[in-house]
């Protein structure tokens, strides 16, 4: 057991590209292609559940480490591990994968190497943001999870996917080169990409001031983009309405919110903390702007586009209110965003295929004739809008509740509010897509409902909305535990309260207490 413990990650990290270049080298016929990236990815996904089976409790630092030279000069490692702030995002791009797979079974009719080689290149990628401990390795991953997901949109956009794939590509392309910068900066200050000697050398006060302060902007800005925070978000409904179903569940969030715990407000705190009024009043910003938005949208891909930014800036704002129980609860809110909105891009890809429309005004009573896309729809939509009891109630109430007792009362009713926006939205798109009179296109299209292939991949969904929201104790150990580091303690739980804007008072920090 020790060995595999040793060589985990590193399984985890090259089999979905051994799968690729197999996919490459096996000729394009009917679904073969198809069978051995799902097959690739069901294998990868359960080697990452070997992770949490593994994960030892109470045992602080990085576990599953692994850290050999690979070049010598500059001198990059390859050092990967996992803790609690990364163990579960790796089990949950693990979980998307063969999800993506299955959605693209149908979807995709042509150059089916192409897409499933890429599509598991950017799983690999996407593994190796999650649990990479060597700058330069780190950023090699952040690099290549753009260029497949880049030429993925452009090759299989629905309308005009090279656009979209430009807009994509140079809104997170163009922020990586001064993040590139900082790090190279801080390799020539210590000559060290590691990140545990750079957090505690950062820790120490060996870097001078003005200059880190430029470091951690540089850092914050590349992954700001990535979120998306408001208003670096022109990205973000131009790829939703574009990219392929298995790429859309993926291509917004959880790199760049995991990259803001790991890299932002792990290596910088203190620079970290005098951003976060900033990034507070953005975040609560953003929560309202993209409800507000997504109440006016009449396609749907563009719908779920704002309300994606809407529930990523909650999310913000958990991590940048400084408590322990919002970050955790940000953590927390990831997880459930990922398997919330894989579900919705499932249930509105298969009405897409069925339809050949994303405009939410020709559709209407579709509950008679897809009574378990229905079905299935409404509960995804209830975990979407926090409904207690349903994974998503759990994160926002977290963050909501820590930022209300430890941040700002202004800002938490401003971001519940964004939240009651948020139920409005999505009960008024079940209402219009599936109840009500059917329309002329539903009346006019045979109906066919989820098939078992389908079926197989929602409910299982369903369920874990449904255990996560009943059973928050499973995940949130781990979690807590991957704050218990000095730095963390520093920054998070011992902080002071954050300051927002002066018209909205600040409350006395009761978080952290503990």
């Amino acid at each position: 057991m020790n060995a595999i413990n040793q060589s985990i990650l590193t399984l985890i990290l090259l089999l979905p590209l051994a799968g690729a270049v197999l996919v490459a080298l096996v000729p394009d016929r009917g679904k073969l292609p198809n069978w051995i990236a799902l097959i690739t990815a069901l294998v990868t996904f359960g080697l990452t559940l070997h992770l949490p089976a593994q994960f030892i409790l109470g045992q602080g630092g990085f576990q599953f480490v692994v850290n050999r030279a690979w070049i010598e000069s500059p001198a990059i490692f390859y050092h990967v591990g996992v803790d609690g702030l990364s163990l579960w995002l790796v089990v949950l791009t693990g979980l998307l994968a063969p999800i993506g797979v299955i959605a693209s079974w149908n979807a995709i009719q042509s150059r089916r190497k192409i897409f499933f080689s890429l599509f598991l290149i950017q799983q690999t990628a996407m593994f190796g943001v999650f649990i990479s401990l060597d700058l330069m390795l780190y950023y090699g991953f952040w690099e290549l999870s753009l260029v497949p997901m880049a030429i993925l949109i452009a090759m299989y956009g629905r309308k005009d996917g090279p656009r979209a794939a430009l807009k994509f590509f140079l809104f997170t392309f163009i922020p990586s080169a001064p993040l590139l910068v900082a790090i190279l900066w801080l390799y020539a200050q210590t000559g060290s990409f590691d990140f545990v000697t750079l957090q505690i050398l950062i820790a120490h006060g060996s870097f001078p001031a003005g200059p880190l302060c430029w470091a951690a902007l540089a850092f914050l800005f590349a992954f700001a983009v990535k979120v998306p925070v408001f208003p670096l978000h022109g990205w973000l409904s131009d790829t939703f309405s574009q990219a392929p179903v298995a790429l859309a569940m993926v291509v917004a969030g959880k790199l760049g919110l995991y990259s803001m715990l790991r890299f932002h407000v792990g290596l910088f705190p203190v620079q970290a903390r005098a951003a976060a009024p900033f990034l507070i009043a953005l975040a609560v910003i953003g929560i309202l702007y993209g409800a507000c938005l997504a109440l006016v949208q009449r396609d749907f891909w563009r719908l779920l586009a704002f309300a994606a930014l809407s529930h990523l800036s909650l999310i913000v704002l958990g991590i940048y209110g400084f408590t322990f129980t919002g970050t955790a609860g940000a953590v927390y809110q990831i997880l459930s965003h990922g398997v919330v909105d894989g579900a919705l891009f499932v249930l509105l890809g298969v009405l897409y295929d069925r339809y050949a429309t994303s405009q939410i005004a020709v559709y209407g009573g579709l509950a008679s004739k897809l009574p378990q896309a229905a079905t299935l729809f409404v509960i995804t939509s209830l975990a979407m809008i926090g409904l207690p009891m349903l994974n998503n109630f759990v994160g926002e109430f977290l963050i909501l509740s820590s930022t209300f007792t430890g941040v700002s009362r202004g800002w938490a009713i401003a971001a519940s509010l964004g939240v009651i926006l948020g139920a409005a939205y999505m009960l008024w798109l079940v209402q219009r897509l599936f109840y009500g009179p059917e329309s002329e296109l539903t009346k006019s299209r045979p109906a066919v409902d989820l098939d078992d292939r389908e079926l197989a991949v929602l409910w299982p969904l369903a369920v874990l909305m449904l255990v996560m929201g009943l059973a928050p104790s499973f995940w949130l150990p781990s979690i807590e535990q991957g704050m218990h580091t000095p730095q963390w303690k520093e920054s998070v739980v011992l902080a002071q309260p954050v300051s927002a804007l002066p018209s909205l008072s600040i409350s006395s920090p009761r978080e952290g207490q503990r």
